[in-house]
């Protein structure tokens, strides 16, 4: 099998992928700032990140996964006063909801999920080590700030230079800080605000020294894989290195990687464009494997179109391969087939999911012509697909639980009025009144039930109406 190699955003190529331990992954994702529903973008995130997981593990890996949650910032205040709700209510709301969206899209939870406020004495002695190595200072406020010119490779991850933003970039102007591109470490307290002790007085952590306080609490100096959204390359990520091997004196993180954004309908999903979707909205229309089938289709690190169109079409292709698997008792196969095999090329491949998709259906086909010519070799064949399906978190339900279950509010026939026209089908079939059989059977697709007769049985399963429009006549 070839090695695994990742896309490495430090590097800006590929680079086959050595853990720091042998047989070991640490693996750090930025998580949610937890003061609103999850939107389509969270939902990347969570998927992508999953699926890296749950590959690592499939190739034997012991992983320890670490996604943090923000549950203090500007944000944040600033809903819960405009809630009129306690920051700390408002943040255990939020972080219920977005449990229940992961657990809709088959996201398995990290391993560890700390939060920023249980983090703030390493935060504060993160931030001492910082002074005293002179990277950082107090300023005329009692803000404490990062010296960008104290690091000489400020700039390495997004490969910005300081010289070249200073010329270019309009910066508000801060009297507090020395230099334009200096951040905030600690923030002293404002009236009203919630606040900890510290060595400068009352106040509260920056956003980008609490994720280098938790990976490193959690991780260690020295960490294999970071992870988040593309937004996140600068200045969050690229101030966590900063500011994290300054204070250690080691290298932060092997290798980099970066999910690229979501679009709506080929524009950048935005509140003040008024296409911005939460998870929940989406939920509405499609099951949460259709959502998460949707995100795998694409590559990682390409832009994800989202459309109902585009949603439409997963449900189409999971629906064909949930139908491929129908009547057939899957075996796993203790040889590596050749479909095992590709997969596994593409997952390897810096995690190629859409192609490693592309040899599911492959398999399918193939299993849809065994399964009346070669039921042994079907059961085999069938074992390969769920086992492909593993680690993308996708295929967990039976065909007959996931083909017939309601597919969003488009079918509102009951299951005992489809078994009653079923049942006058077959009775005007029986009496050779054919132009009434075929009359029932539309009038049922027309509702997103698909009649299959197989001899003199008929069986039947849900689709969304608007996945019939997609399919081929």
């Amino acid at each position: 099998m070839s090695a695994l190699k990742i896309h490495n955003t430090l590097t800006k190529q590929k680079e086959t992928f050595v853990p720091i331990n042998k047989g070991e992954v640490s693996l750090y994702v930025c998580g949610m700032t937890v003061y609103d529903f999850c939107h389509i973008g969270h939902a990347r995130v969570m998927v992508v990140f999953d699926v890296v997981s749950r590959y690592l593990k499939y190739l034997g890996y012991n992983v320890k996964y670490v996604r943090n949650i923000t549950d203090i910032d500007d944000k944040i205040i600033a809903r819960s006063v405009e809630a009129k709700e306690d920051f700390t209510q408002l943040t255990k709301r939020f972080t219920d909801e977005m449990h229940q969206d992961e657990a809709s899209l088959n996201v398995l939870p990290p391993d560890l999920e700390p939060l920023a406020t249980d983090s703030i004495d390493n935060i504060i002695s993160m931030i001492e080590k910082l002074i005293a190595n002179n990277n950082a200072y107090v300023g005329p406020n009692n803000d404490v700030y990062y010296s960008v010119e104290s690091f000489e490779n400020y700039g390495q991850l997004s490969g910005r230079k300081l010289d070249d933003m200073n010329a270019g970039e309009r910066v508000d102007v801060d009297n507090n800080k020395r230099n334009p591109f200096d951040f905030v470490l600690w923030k002293s307290a404002k009236p009203e605000e919630p606040s900890w002790t510290s060595p400068w007085g009352q106040g509260r952590p920056g956003w980008h020294i609490e994720c280098s306080a938790m990976a490193t609490c959690c991780l260690g100096n020295h960490f294999d894989i970071h992870g988040g959204g593309m937004d996140l390359q600068f200045p969050h990520h690229e101030n966590e290195i900063a500011q994290s091997e300054a204070a250690t004196g080691e290298r932060y993180v092997n290798t980099w990687m970066h999910n690229g954004f979501v679009r709506i309908d080929d524009e950048k999903m935005s509140k003040s464009l008024g296409n911005f979707f939460t998870v929940r909205d989406v939920l509405k229309k499609y099951r949460g494997e259709e959502i998460r089938f949707f995100v795998l289709s694409s590559h990682y690190r390409s832009p994800l179109n989202y459309s109902d169109e585009q949603l439409n079409e997963s449900r189409s292709a999971l629906e064909r391969l949930y139908t491929a698997l129908r009547d057939v008792k899957p075996i796993q196969n203790n040889l590596q087939s050749d479909y095992i095999r590709r997969f596994e090329e593409a997952m390897n491949d810096d995690f190629n999911s859409a192609k490693a998709i592309s040899v599911m259906f492959e398999c399918a086909n193939e299993l849809n012509k065994l399964k009346s010519l070669n039921p042994e070799q079907a059961s085999l064949i069938a074992g390969d697909l769920l086992k492909m399906a593993g680690p993308l978190g996708l295929l967990n339900q039976s065909p007959e639980e996931f083909l017939q279950s309601s597919a969003g509010a488009d079918s509102v026939i009951s299951n005992d009025e489809i078994d009653v026209q079923i049942n006058q089908r077959l009775q005007a079939k029986e009496d050779k009144n054919w132009a009434l059989a075929d009359q029932i059977r539309d009038a049922l697709k027309e509702q997103g039930i698909i009649l299959e007769d197989k001899g003199a049985e008929t069986t039947w399963r849900r689709v969304n109406v608007a996945t019939l429009a997609t399919q081929p006549q």
